[in-house]
């Protein structure tokens, strides 16, 4: 016998920016981009520039 699986909704936190901080992202949108993709955009730029310097010492 199947049993329905409970599945749990994720929701997306809820998260408060001062106007300077908004203003800091408007400034780097591009035309009609959505903050959720500005915010993606940064974060992959953190961590490419944080494993650009973990693996720079590698290298002797």
């Amino acid at each position: 016998m199947l049993m329905p699986v409970a599945r749990e909704v994720a929701t997306m936190p809820e998260i408060h920016l001062d106007d300077d901080t908004v203003s800091r992202l408007d400034s780097l949108r591009e035309e009609d981009e959505e903050y959720d993709e500005i915010v993606n955009e940064l974060i992959n730029i953190y961590e490419a520039g944080e494993l650009t310097l973990f693996h720079g010492g590698d290298e002797i």
